[in-house]
């Protein structure tokens, strides 16, 4: 035997170890959760008997991710086929608002008069994501960031050239904004803020549907297939570790098929926020939102099929809680406070840092004060009344909270907020008002009541070409991943609108390109 056959054998053997380890690990935690990997145990080449079809590059989902890597691998000169669990493509990047973050001087940015650079982009991203921070990605994400926006436009997804300045997607007709916390404390002092949420325009906040349609009409028109209705199962695997197809069910035949992947498979199918088992074993905080939010795909089966066939995963536990208190903004004025009437985070913050701050560090109890000048007008379903009162030592007993404490909180808001300050939390001067005017009502933040969106972010781990990287740290030939089947740059506190999908269709690209363009 040579050196190289010793070499692979022993890989061989490894990636089979990792795969047997994955499965125990899942049976040993059946207890947390039921959830069990065997299903998506991968099927050894010599079980396949033939292929019932082939193509170069195999894409399981078609949402940003995996529509991204279909442009790209046929722009590589590669067959792409991509396959969609349900009739309608898109996945849950058509449900969402559309927006990229994309910045360091995108055309549009100048268009509009905003300075922005690569290293202001950057420090922002690795300063609002702590120590989950994905550094390498972030750092080739932000230096390609003009360039991923120009190829947006280059396949036909339309932006206007309006600036929206409100705390929220632009507006009815708007394609740019401050999609995160650009111009919250701590960040807006250390890197000078800059727009970056890039979206196509919509009366009715549904950018993502036009996002969609015009990157899937670009993948179609360079060549891709698109087959709805395959759901699939397993992954192949060769037995040298590599990856070499996929067992699927063709929905409309009602039949199982074995489609064989010349040069790589891309995993785009989503995250798990579907999967009960799977959330109250992984993200328990995230199981007790109360708005599932992505297609009803996102079974978490891409994270199980790489996980089954030897991928490691990181950051299963994160994800995105959105606690939409905004629009209209001027609720922004009022007070958030947890069980114990305290002041917890600025309430001028993005909305994915206060549901985040409310679900992982305030056992999911919180409230949004506010007096009768910034009340809403109107009965409105994202947040509930909790309580009403003439005064705050009122509202404080209805919410049954320590005596004195609520007060305490109000009466030292107030007064600083008076001269526009606030020493506690540097919400922006524009936010401060002191709550005066009564009645005083307490908007009902806790989870489960409180409408909150929510969807995961912890999937396999990649390197920055979209490889699938295993325990020893080593890529698995022929496995890629995009989009939330990836951990990839959102991760918890979520940054700013945008990460996702701009992390899924940029990454979903290197992906693609890196499957096209690979010698098996």
């Amino acid at each position: 035997m040579s050196d190289h056959d010793s070499d692979a054998s022993a890989d061989g053997s490894r990636r089979a170890f990792l795969r047997r380890l994955a499965l125990a690990s899942a049976g040993a935690a059946g207890a947390a959760a039921s959830f069990d990997l065997s299903a998506a145990t991968p099927a050894a080449r010599r079980e396949v008997r033939h292929w019932d079809a082939t193509s170069e590059v195999l894409i399981i989902g078609s949402g940003a991710g995996g529509i991204a890597a279909a442009i790209e691998a046929r722009r590589a000169g590669a067959q792409a086929l991509v396959l969609e669990k349900f009739q309608v493509p898109g996945g849950s990047s058509s449900l969402s608002g559309g927006v990229c973050y994309c910045g360091g001087g995108t055309a549009l940015q100048k268009a509009l008069g905003f300075e922005d650079t690569v290293e202001a982009m950057y420090d922002y991203i690795v300063a609002a994501s702590g120590l989950h921070a994905s550094i390498d990605k972030a750092q080739v994400y932000c230096e390609n960031s003009v360039a991923h926006f120009d190829w947006l436009v280059a396949n036909g997804v339309k932006y206007a050239q309006k600036f929206s300045d409100e705390k929220e997607i632009s507006i009815p007709d708007g394609s740019l904004y401050f999609s995160g916390s650009e111009r919250v404390w701590p960040y807006r002092d250390a890197i000078r803020p800059a727009p970056r949420g890039h979206v196509p325009p919509s009366p009715h906040l549904i950018g993502g549907r036009d996002l969609m349609a015009a990157l899937t009409a670009s993948a179609l028109k360079l060549g891709a297939t698109l087959k709805t209705r395959m759901s699939a199962e397993r992954l192949v695997v060769e037995s040298d570790g590599s990856v070499s197809g996929a067992i699927v069910t063709d929905e409309a035949a009602n039949r199982k098929v074995a489609i064989r992947a010349k040069k790589g498979v891309v995993l785009a199918a989503g995250g798990f926020i579907h999967n009960r088992a799977m959330l109250e074993r992984y993200a328990p905080e995230l199981a007790q939102c109360s708005a599932p939010w992505g297609r009803a795909g996102d079974l978490g089966i891409g994270i199980q099929m790489g996980m089954a066939a030897g991928g490691a995963v990181l950051r299963m536990n994160q994800g995105f809680v959105i606690i939409p208190i905004y629009p209209p903004e001027s609720i922004v004025k009022g007070i958030i406070v947890n069980a114990r009437g305290q002041r917890f985070v600025p309430e001028d913050g993005y909305y994915g840092l206060l549901g985040h701050e409310i679900a992982f560090h305030q056992d999911g109890k919180a409230f949004l004060i506010a007096d009768a000048d910034i009340a809403f007008a109107w009965d409105d379903f994202r947040l509930p009344v909790a309580a009403k009162a003439a005064t705050i030592a009122e509202l404080e007993s209805a919410l049954q909270m320590p005596d004195g404490a609520l007060t305490q909180s109000v009466d030292y808001y107030n007064a600083h907020a008076k001269s526009g300050d606030d020493p506690l939390l540097h919400k922006a001067k524009k936010f401060n008002a002191p709550l005066l005017k009564a009645p005083f009502t307490a908007y009902d933040l806790r989870l489960p009541n409180v409408f909150a969106p929510v969807h995961t972010f912890g999937g396999l781990q990649t390197n920055i070409d979209a490889q699938v990287i295993n325990a020893w740290g080593e890529p698995i030939p022929g496995l890629y991943a995009a989009g939330r089947t990836s951990a990839g740059l959102p991760v918890a506190p979520y940054i700013g609108s945008g990460i996702s999908v701009g992390d899924a269709s940029y990454f979903g690209r290197r992906g693609g390109h890196h499957a096209a363009t690979r010698k098996a």
